[in-house]
């Protein structure tokens, strides 16, 4: 696990699971504009190969290199590699919250950190 990239911008490291940017109605623009506050921005999931479609398909801004970790490991790499105050995980689940939890992350629900920072979600399609 390694970080490769990053900003010299806030305080904070944020990952997000590939659902929560999958749900996000322009993940560009959000990550984008969470690099504003924060130092360093990516996607994290068990499905690497999803990862990596969605981050070259969408040119989504990517500090990670997952390698062949699982979320639990590249959780916990991450955390030991970025130097920053808070390291914050977006999701979509509540069962999504043990690895946050287990490895000292704040866990946010993606509906709850888009509506705080103001990103338009894609419509539920079960609704």
């Amino acid at each position: 696990m390694s970080i490769t990239g990053g900003s010299d911008g806030g305080e904070m490291t944020l990952a997000f699971s590939l659902a929560a940017i999958q749900r996000l109605a322009d993940p560009k623009a959000a990550l984008e504009d969470a690099r504003r506050w924060s130092r360093h921005v990516g996607v994290v999931d068990h499905d690497r190969g999803g990862v990596e479609r969605v981050v070259e398909a969408d040119d989504l801004p990517q500090d990670y290199d997952l390698g062949e970790l699982d979320i639990w490991l590249a959780l916990e790499g991450i955390r030991d590699d970025a130097d920053t105050a808070r390291y914050v995980y977006v999701a979509t689940t509540e069962d999504d919250r043990r690895p946050a939890d287990f490895l000292d992350w704040e866990f946010q629900l993606v509906g709850d950190a888009a509506e705080r920072a103001g990103w338009p979600l894609v419509e539920d399609e079960t609704a």
